[in-house]
């Protein structure tokens, strides 16, 4: 077995970051921005955690489809961070078509936009015109944003409230639920609305389309995540002088009595004055020394929710738009990802299904026999096309289930232990399970440790004041 040992004295301060997702690569980069000495070691044989892409023959596939939010200004300092930022733009202004399969001819379009207007004037135009509603459905809508605006989002009763009874509790229909609130948040939260923490939901919707007018204008990768996401990232690692270790599993985490650390991984001890554990939660629970936490098997407590991803290449171009959102269909959102993939004919289309707990063990051939025909139903060009390849991939642990109640189960990046910190998507962030959440979960740690080992946080003071 080989060791190694770090020097204890200040000016070589070090850290391992267990984790190569995206909250460990933030944590990684932020330590060592602050001249940190830091490992990072990841379990899997590539960086970006659950955003990461494949080869199917010729096709670069992502496993999942991800976007992100003008909003998101940790993610957004991430992109800029590893150098990616033009790789994955903004739209200039918030623009989604949303296609009603049961809608009759003329009325089966519609779209959410927003105008350069101040909130929340800036959607009243889309409301307004929006023709999956009612016109009294749109009324009710409106008062219920503005009530949703007027909550205060540090009352903990808010976690333990069902954001479905809220809304229809604010007079929302059925319909409006399904053709609104839902088409927003299950892509969000991964979650219905009557599974769903209001705290939580209450946040996605006050962040994203009413604290700024462009706030929900949307960003996503033109090219393979796993560009971004590992072989960019590896990059800025690489640059800022941490050692990346893959395809390497932590066994223990353990505690010296001098305040270090020892991090045991296959064949090598590694020493270090801070750790930062950003795993998965039952990953985490197995790690933690005893005493870390106060109730550590709350960290079990918190549920998981499925995404499934149907993904289908054409032998001609069925879309013409880069997306559009459905209705009266069991299809949610689908994405054009030809370019991205590679693809040189035909084309490719990425279906996102969140809340997957009942399709997420189906067998393709089921999924199959379900999502042509309803993809038939909403692409009128698809009727007549080829179908040159048809799989899926399926993520049974994609996010935390956002549950009612599911707030104090999440920890803060510090831990009882001096110099043991947690990162993670599923951490006290304020947010629900994206990537935004998993790098404010990094920059949170990251900054807690620099506090503790003395270093200077300055680097981190513009950003964590707006993303931790």
């Amino acid at each position: 077995m080989s060791e190694v040992k770090e020097s204890a004295d200040d000016s070589a301060r070090s850290a391992v970051v267990i984790g190569g997702g995206l909250a460990g690569i933030t944590a990684a980069l932020a330590l060592a921005d602050a001249g940190v000495r830091v490992t990072l070691l990841e379990g899997r044989p590539r960086l970006g955690g659950l955003a990461f892409s494949f080869q199917r023959g010729d096709l670069t596939v992502d496993n999942g489809q991800h976007v992100y939010l003008r909003c998101c200004t940790a993610y957004r300092w991430f992109l800029d961070r590893i150098d990616a930022a033009s790789l994955a733009p903004l739209q200039d202004r918030l623009d989604v078509p949303v296609l009603d399969a049961e809608a009759a001819p003329g009325r089966r379009l519609g779209r959410i936009g927003r105008d350069a207007l101040p909130v929340p004037l800036h959607l009243a135009r889309s409301l307004a015109t929006y023709p999956h509603l009612s016109l009294a459905e749109r009324a009710k809508v409106g008062r219920a944003a503005l009530a949703l605006k007027g909550l205060d989002l540090t009352d903990p009763s808010l976690d333990t409230q069902n954001f479905g009874d809220w809304l229809a509790g604010h007079g929302q229909s059925r319909r409006a639920i399904e053709a609104l609130w839902d088409l927003v948040g299950v892509a969000t939260l991964n979650a219905v609305a009557g599974d769903c923490s209001l705290a939580l939901a209450a946040m996605v919707f006050k962040t994203g389309l009413l604290s700024d007018p462009g706030a929900a204008d949307i960003g996503w990768a033109r090219v393979p995540l796993g560009e971004l996401h590992d072989t960019l990232a590896r990059k800025a690692l690489d640059s800022a002088g941490v050692r990346t270790e893959i395809r390497t599993r932590v066994t223990s985490v353990s505690p010296y009595e001098n305040g270090r650390w020892s991090v045991q991984v296959p064949g090598e001890r590694i020493d270090a004055d801070a750790v930062v554990l950003a795993v998965p939660q039952r990953e985490a629970h197995d790690l933690l020394p005893q005493g870390a936490l106060d109730a550590p098997e709350r960290l079990l407590d918190i549920g998981t929710a499925p995404i499934l991803n149907v993904h289908v290449v054409y032998d001609r171009t069925v879309l013409t738009a880069p997306f559009f959102a459905a209705l009266g269909s069991p299809v949610q959102w689908v994405f054009d990802r030809t370019e991205a993939s590679g693809l040189r004919e035909g084309q490719y289309l990425a279906l996102s299904q969140s809340a997957a707990q009942d399709e997420i063990d189906e067998p393709v051939s089921a999924l199959r026999e379900r999502y042509l025909p309803e993809l038939e139903r909403l692409l009128p060009g698809a009727r007549g096309a080829e179908v040159k390849d048809f799989f899926v991939t399926r993520e049974r642990t994609a996010t935390f289930a956002p549950d009612p109640g599911v707030g104090r189960l999440r920890p803060g990046a510090r831990t009882k232990a001096p110099g043991l910190y947690l990162a993670g998507a599923w951490t006290a962030t304020g947010w629900p399970a994206t990537m935004e959440s998993a790098v404010r979960s990094g920059v949170g740690a990251a900054d807690a440790a620099l506090g503790a080992l003395g270093r200077s946080r300055d680097h981190l003071l513009g950003l964590f004041e707006e993303a931790a």
